[in-house]
């Protein structure tokens, strides 16, 4: 056998020098050494649920699987029947009224639309309105497209919503696209009808495309239910929803989302999809119909479950003088680092000595320094048991 090295030379495309670095990499790779080396390690710095899929989801998948006519090539947009059944969800949900056949695309999950969004409304030289802190994958998307971002500052004292009168004059003249998302990762916070309102005032007057990530949309706390962006007039005129059946009916690995709303941009973004997929395997979009329009106390009773998580987490936290704002939504919790650390001091300290893996705020953003997020996704004992961890580093005396 020749064990000669080849020097033939492999030139990556130039969008592949200009993708973002992937931030929790490392911090996955620094809670796997701990697990490694037989540490009990408490990962809160995940956004993975860690419940099952409802049974009633994965029997229709099961019995789907033995259709012969989900062996073939599904329709490239997908089965009208998932599309409907999304439609369904939104009027029974939010009083939302759309056409399946021209407001619904059917998404191999939610991030993949958040990318491929991008592609389909960006040139070099355009620029994207990003939240900062923000959601990392809206940067991958804005990368692929040759485009810039322009951040948007979510600070505490504004509710973690964006201030649009803050930003530059030059950015909003060259902005085509926008990232919005409540109940908001990482922050937790939600947003009133009034923020959407001045959202698509603001849209129309600049000629921006919003993009309403509404990926933890079944998610608010304290009775207060999410808003969709596309309960308010005029917003199928100036943009689109993603939704996903990722964290409503703990589907994650299962990659079903949508695309709701404007006609044009669910067109591109079927049409780019014809380039690259034909469509989801009919047997998951069958279970995923199941989802969406079969009972519903599985999503009540997860929400359930999420709340008194987060209950839980927050009175261990004020118990040892760790003082935040109750999160409004999602499965996340934001908190602020004491003094003496940033973001990643606080979580490697929190590793390396408690074996608790948390996610550092300057890994979504220049403005999530000074906070970490934490999430909801173990059992209250284990969150009471990591906050006693903590406890013991008095960190808050």
């Amino acid at each position: 056998m020749s064990s000669r090295v080849s020097a033939f030379p492999i030139q990556p495309a130039e969008r592949m020098k200009g993708l973002p670095t992937q931030f929790f990499a490392t911090l996955v790779a620094k809670a796997n050494q701990q697990i490694a080396a037989g540490h009990d390690v408490i990962n809160l710095g995940q956004g993975n649920p860690d419940q099952p899929t409802p049974p009633h989801i994965v029997k229709t998948l099961q019995e789907a699987a033995e259709n012969p006519l989900y062996h073939r090539y599904p329709p490239f947009n997908g089965f009208l029947f998932l599309k409907q059944a999304v439609a369904q969800r939104y009027k029974e949900d939010y009083n939302v009224d759309l056409d399946p056949e021209t407001e619904v695309a059917i998404l191999f999950g939610g991030k993949t639309g958040l990318v491929e969004i991008a592609q389909c409304l960006l040139n070099p030289g355009d620029v994207c309105l990003v939240p900062d802190p923000g959601y990392p994958d809206y940067w991958s998307g804005v990368a692929l497209s040759g485009a810039r971002m322009a951040f948007m500052p979510l600070r505490e004292s504004n509710g973690f919503l964006p201030d649009y009168s803050a930003l530059a004059a030059d950015d909003l003249n060259k902005a085509k696209l926008m990232f919005i998302n409540y109940p908001n990762n990482p922050t937790g916070a939600a947003a009133p009808a009034s923020f959407y309102e001045e959202t698509i005032s603001f849209a129309e007057k600049h000629g921006i495309v919003v993009a309403s990530d509404f990926a933890y949309g079944a998610l608010g706390f304290d009775g207060h239910k999410p808003i969709s962006f596309l309960q308010l007039p005029g917003a199928k005129e100036v943009g689109i929803e993603f939704y996903t059946l990722s964290k409503t009916y703990n589907m994650a690995g299962w990659r079903v989302g949508f695309a709701l709303g404007n006609k044009e941009v669910v067109r591109m973004i079927n049409l780019i999809q014809d380039h690259y997929y034909c469509s989801l395997f009919g047997g998951i979009q069958a279970a995923a119909a199941a989802a969406l329009t079969g009972p519903q106390d599985c999503v009540t009773d997860l929400l359930a479950m999420y709340q008194g998580r987060r209950d839980a987490l927050y009175t261990a936290l004020d118990s040892i003088g760790w003082k935040a704002s109750r999160s409004q939504g999602s499965f996340f919790t934001w908190l602020p680092v004491p003094k003496g650390h940033t973001s990643a001091s606080l979580a490697d300290l929190l590793l390396e000595e408690a074996k608790i893996v948390v996610a550092p705020g300057i890994g979504f953003g220049d403005s999530g320094e000074g906070y970490v997020r934490l999430g909801l996704l173990t059992p209250e004992a284990r969150l009471q048991e990591a906050v006693e961890r903590i406890a013991k580093l008095n960190l808050f005396a």
